[in-house]
């Protein structure tokens, strides 16, 4: 195998691909390895640790038609940081010669053979606005659990429920995100897939700044395409909770406030926050919101805010980082915030439209 490709080009295509090869400890070595295929004019190169794979590709001169699976760490390190020009790469069956300007480096591979068979595109192909996606995503995907025990919610449910185009929810069993992307429809009717947060992370990378992608849902995996990226990912199998249950139908106490106001007071008072139990404490009453964070040993801080507030007076605690996220992802310049008492979930959406809603269950204080 060998090929040239100028510098930057080959460290994107490097690097993208890499985000999907394996970091754990106890994987096999070739799934932290990056596959390297030149076939006439293209480069395509591919990670894969079984569950999440990468594939993109670039264009080359010079090629020599061959396949090799190198470190793709240490490969993408080596690339980024010769100077700006071409690099050359020759390999064998053993090693990667890799050379620029005056650098050179050889790499030991990894055995081709042993690296997994790239999965094969099938299902219907079907289009969707990136941004929509994207914004979609953002909202969404920091609510799912980072927890394996519970494989389930490590994922993004992807469902279409009464004409609702496509919805998105996550949900770690301390916080839920639900976002409706209205028209979208890569999904029958009643539909549902579970798809894996760590590719939907990675997919945001990806579709950042795009404008369309291509979704492919298979009955075992989803497959998505951007330009020449194609991100293909194990669809989750188990029951996703019944998340309509959780959501309740009717809040007697309502909140509308400032959205950058409450983020930033709340950012104000977390810096006396020293593990992830103490909470901030909130009382809500007419014409204003009071904010607290007591810490043994550290102090306390305090803040008041302006908001409009409609219900009985009352002081719910949360965990200050899920507050900040359901807030920021909120959006818009106003949002509101729904309490039914202090003991219960309460709800965080923007203040016009009805497509996102965050749920965030309070936190216990004496």
């Amino acid at each position: 195998m060998k090929l040239r490709c100028e510098r930057d080009a080959l460290v994107e295509a490097l690097a993208t691909a890499s985000r999907a090869t394996a970091s754990r400890g106890g994987a096999l070595p070739v799934l932290s390895g990056v596959r390297l295929e030149v076939a006439g004019s293209e480069l395509k190169v591919a990670g894969c640790d079984l569950d999440l794979t990468i594939e993109t590709s670039v264009g080359i001169t010079n090629g020599a038609d061959g396949v090799a699976v190198a470190p793709g760490r240490l490969v993408v390190d080596i690339v980024r940081s010769l100077e700006a020009g071409a690099v050359l790469l020759e390999a064998d069956e053993e090693e990667m010669r890799i050379s620029s300007g005056r650098a050179a480096f050889a790499v030991r591979l990894y055995p081709a053979d042993d690296f997994p068979r790239l999965p094969v595109r099938d299902g219907q192909a079907l289009s969707l606005p990136a941004a929509d996606l994207a914004a979609a995503l953002r909202q969404v995907v920091p609510s799912a659990a980072t927890d394996d025990t519970r494989p389930m919610l490590t994922g993004v449910l992807m469902t279409s429920e009464s004409g609702s185009g496509l919805r998105l929810v996550a949900t770690d069993s301390y916080r839920l995100a639900k976002r409706d992307i209205p028209g979208a429809s890569v999904l029958a009717e009643g539909q549902r897939v579970l798809v894996p947060a760590r590719a939907l992370s990675e997919l945001q990378r990806v579709i950042s700044t795009a404008e369309q992608l291509t979704v492919r849902l298979g009955a075992t995996d989803a497959g998505f395409e951007v330009g020449n990226v194609v991100l293909t990912t194990r669809l989750i199998e188990g029951d996703f909770p019944n998340y309509n249950q959780l959501i309740p139908s009717h809040y007697p106490n309502r909140l509308v406030v400032s959205r950058e106001t409450l983020a930033e007071a709340v950012r104000r008072v977390r810096l006396l926050v020293r593990d992830a139990t103490t909470p901030v404490r909130m009382s809500l009453r007419d014409g204003s919101i009071g904010l607290r964070v007591e810490t043994q040993e550290v102090g306390q801080a305090t803040e008041e805010i302006d908001a409009k507030y409609e219900g009985s007076e009352m002081t719910v605690a949360f965990n200050p980082s899920y507050l900040i996220d359901g807030i920021e992802a909120a959006g818009g310049e106003e949002v509101v915030i729904e309490v039914l008492d202090a003991l219960k979930p309460a709800t965080i959406r923007p203040t016009e439209g009805e497509d996102y809603l965050y749920l965030l269950m309070p936190v216990r204080v004496p």
